[in-house]
């Protein structure tokens, strides 16, 4: 299963290893979820977790992350976007994790502000659902039980 992360959880998972988005990550990790990664989106988390202030709620240093990028650009599905979509999002900036879910087939696109994806929207996402990182892994755990039986 092919998945879309919002920088929010990749922040989220960094900063808590407890909660839903540190158990995506883990999936990612494994390799029991696949991440979609296009040039966009891996620009905006360098560029949102390497802020100094980001770094010192993560605890983390700049080599530290640049690791975590790495290994996040390493192991994700390089996904190419054609064309351009502008849903009118209430935050703009959400437009590339539009575009990247669907040029990349990725039935979820997880995110903990789904308001930003839902609101004043002229587009209805047929292609793709909008979860919180907790619906998200609900959904997998669900979806993984069936494959056991």
């Amino acid at each position: 299963m092919r998945i879309v992360l919002d920088t929010n959880v990749v922040y989220q998972a960094l900063r808590d290893d407890k909660g839903a988005s540190y158990y995506i990550l883990q999936l990612v990790r494994q390799q029991q979820t696949e991440l979609a990664l296009s040039v966009p989106a891996y620009l905006e988390y360098r560029e949102v977790l390497l802020r100094p202030e980001t770094l010192e709620d993560l605890g983390r240093s700049p080599f530290e992350i640049e690791a975590f990028l790495r290994f996040i650009a390493y192991i994700a599905k390089p996904i190419s976007i054609h064309f351009l979509m502008r849903p009118h999002l209430s935050d703009e900036g959400d437009n590339k994790f539009v575009e990247l879910a669907f040029a990349s087939n990725s039935p979820f696109l997880v995110t903990s502000n789904i308001t930003h994806f839902t609101r004043k929207t002229e587009l209805k996402f047929d292609s793709f659902e909008v979860l919180t990182p907790s619906q998200f892994v609900q959904t997998w755990r669900k979806q993984h039980d069936k494959q056991k039986e």
